[in-house]
């Protein structure tokens, strides 16, 4: 072998490039829609009336109804208990003895007026009888008794019926305090007592929420909410309930704003429904605002926090673009700018990329087909 054969390098073949596999991933459209908002919060079921209730006469407790036992309902009007009677029953007698004593002084007392005036004519006197002669400052002291008498008897018939201490309004017993025979006095608290035409629930919402949502007394006179059981949650029993009025000003401590929504007949007593008894947390979903034109994007879409990756479907190049979504949830985020020139003629991508650089191409598998595109993947060489 020569030199110049030594000095010579073999050239070594070029060898051809393998073939490239795109990645793969589900896209869906990008469309502009409408989004109705709702905005959860919690509470706990109170009642809208609760009541000390007390008599209004004192007396020895002679009689308590089946009605006034805790947990037991009622209606307006209802006789939950029951004083001794007797005491009201001698005042009762004592007033109408004392309006019949003073009807007869009145009685008589006009008698003798008109005989005082028949004395002054038969005399002869052509003056005017003074009010003394005809006994006018009597005649009115009687009629002053019949009118104290008479009030007397009133009040003996109010005690006598206030003796049977009645329900104010439809409700429950929450506690009973007194037993058969013990004295009370007008003061003495019977027992706690509450309605039951309607509930409430006191419901927190955030600063950040409020824009979303129209408060009563603004925009509109009512404002729906779903309520659910915060304790059963395997149970998917729901009540419907209304949101009447917000409490007006921010929590001191949270600086949230309450709203009070409102269950007609929570136990159920007029309806079929199952019952929400006071005291006990539930869940509630209310309806905010209906935003239009806006971006629906799913939250496992998100590579991150605040970006989403996007494909121009004219080259299957992917774009990586940051959101500032105006709102969200546990499901999706609302995005109304922030997307590229034209994004809604771009596609969404759904799928979880290892490596997602910008202008990257990538085999674009419609949602739902991924399981099926991906046994039979694009491959391309490069010439």
């Amino acid at each position: 072998m020569t030199m110049a054969h030594l000095s010579e390098k073999e050239e070594e073949p070029v060898q051809p490039r393998g073939p490239r596999t795109l990645q793969t991933a589900e896209v869906i459209p990008l469309v502009r829609s409408s989004f109705a908002v709702f905005i959860n919060s919690q509470g706990v079921v109170r009642p809208h009336n609760s009541t000390l209730l007390t008599p209004r006469v004192a007396g020895r407790v002679q009689i308590i109804h089946s009605r006034f036992e805790p947990g037991a309902f009622f209606k307006k009007g209802d006789v939950l208990l029951e004083l001794d009677r007797t005491d009201f029953d001698a005042a009762l007698a004592g007033a109408e003895a004392r309006l019949a004593r003073a009807d007869a002084e009145l009685a008589q007392e006009s008698a003798r007026a008109e005989q005082a005036l028949l004395d002054w004519v038969d005399l002869g006197y052509t003056d005017p009888p003074s009010d003394l002669v005809l006994r006018k400052p009597q005649l009115k002291e009687a009629e002053a008794n019949v009118k104290a008498a008479q009030a007397d008897l009133i009040q003996a018939q109010r005690n006598l019926e206030r003796a049977q201490v009645l329900a104010p309004y439809d409700g429950c017993v929450l506690a009973r305090n007194v037993g058969p025979g013990q004295s009370v006095s007008s003061g003495t608290a019977l027992g706690e007592i509450f309605s039951t035409d309607f509930a409430e629930i006191r419901l927190p919402l955030s600063t950040d929420s409020l824009p979303f949502v129209n408060l009563p007394g603004e925009d509109t006179e009512t404002v729906e909410a779903i309520l659910t059981d915060a304790l059963n949650t395997a149970e998917k029993q729901s009540w419907k309930g209304t949101i009447l009025r917000s409490e007006g000003v921010l929590d001191e401590t949270s600086r949230e704003l309450f709203v009070i929504a409102q269950v007609d007949d929570p136990y159920g007593l007029q309806s079929d429904h199952p019952r929400l008894r006071v005291g006990q947390p539930v869940r509630a979903r209310i309806a905010g605002k209906v935003l239009r034109d806006v971006f629906v994007i799913p939250r496992k879409a998100l590579r991150s926090p605040t970006e989403i990756i996007l494909v121009n479907p004219d080259d299957s190049t992917i774009r990586r673009t940051e959101i500032d979504p105006i709102w969200s949830d546990e499901s999706q985020v609302i995005v109304s700018h922030d997307l590229p020139e034209g994004a809604d003629e771009w596609l969404l991508v759904m799928t979880r990329l290892p490596w997602a650089a910008d202008g990257a191409e990538i085999e674009i598998i419609p949602a739902g087909e991924g399981p099926k595109a991906a046994q039979t993947p694009e491959v391309k060489t490069d010439a």
